[in-house]
């Protein structure tokens, strides 16, 4: 009787044993598709798209700094039309700055929204070819993980495949 219950142990625990061998990999798919040379060249364009801008934007945050190290440093000995004066222009020159700051972001969240939607086709193949190579059955998205072992993070290698397409 122990050797049948004993056996029949053993075949319950073969028989469960497939649910728990599937071999998971780990794969951050955003640094993976953000090192990639398509991103790169995408953000590059941004950059040169978007040059204007920034320089508009850095000479006003330049301005704005002179102009509040003028208001603390004068603003004491100045009448108070040119500290009205002094204020206002802080407040248009940094109500420009804000603006431009939020168009820049707008624009920049534009394009990568736009390199995402074409790019994610190609980011699901070069995720299915390294898991296919690694024989994994479960990708799981590295910020979802607590822990785990050298070896299963697939991100450089996703990254590899999408710079050889």
């Amino acid at each position: 009787m122990r050797k049948l219950t004993g056996a029949l142990c053993l075949l319950g625990a073969l028989a469960a044993a497939p649910a728990y061998a599937t071999d998971v990999v780990v794969l951050d798919w955003r640094a993976a598709l953000m090192q990639s040379d398509a991103a790169q060249r995408s953000m590059n364009e941004l950059r040169n798209q978007t040059s204007e801008q920034r320089q508009q934007a850095k000479s006003l945050s330049e301005e704005l700094q002179k102009l509040q190290q003028r208001l603390q440093k004068d603003g004491a000995v100045m009448s108070d039309a040119e500290r009205k004066k002094l204020q206002q222009e802080l407040r248009q020159k940094g109500g420009r700055f804000q603006q431009l700051r939020a168009q820049l972001q707008q624009e920049q969240q534009k394009q990568q929204q736009a390199f995402l939607k074409s790019a994610k086709p190609r980011l699901d193949k070069a995720i299915q070819q390294a898991a296919e190579r690694h024989g994994a059955d479960l990708v799981v998205d590295r910020d979802a993980v607590v822990h785990m072992n050298d070896g299963l993070d697939i991100t450089q290698e996703v990254t590899k495949i999408l710079n050889a397409k």
